[in-house]
């Protein structure tokens, strides 16, 4: 299977400033999901849409993107065995699927998705 890049995530601690950056920069559109997060729609059919997110701990800012896999576990050992670390293990996000954060062997946090089947 490829492993395509499939969405990104922008973490922050003021998600209303964030939100509004972004709008009016990029002229983005924003769902929010709960108090700690925001869908992304970019308004394409080119590119990924994404996330923001506020953790409410370090790391406050980031940017990373998610590679979608078969076997989100399976991923995450496969790369700890080429000497990634393992970040935030296999978790569900309910309805969706899966993820995991990695960090690559130069310190790269990647994410891990596994779409839920059906």
């Amino acid at each position: 299977m490829p492993h395509p890049v499939v969405h990104f995530e922008i973490g922050c601690q003021d998600l209303a400033k964030t939100k509004a950056f972004y709008s009016s920069l990029f002229g983005w559109s924003m769902d929010d999901m709960g108090p700690q997060a925001a869908m992304i729609a970019t308004g394409t059919d080119e590119g990924i849409d994404g996330h923001f997110s506020t953790l409410g701990h370090e790391p406050h800012q980031y940017v990373t993107f998610y590679v979608q896999v078969d076997d989100v576990q399976g991923a995450l050992d496969k790369a700890t065995g080429l000497g990634a670390k393992e970040v935030v293990p296999p978790t569900e996000v309910p309805g969706m699927g899966h993820f995991a954060w990695m960090s690559d062997p130069e310190g790269n946090c990647i994410g891990l998705w596994q779409p839920s089947k059906g």
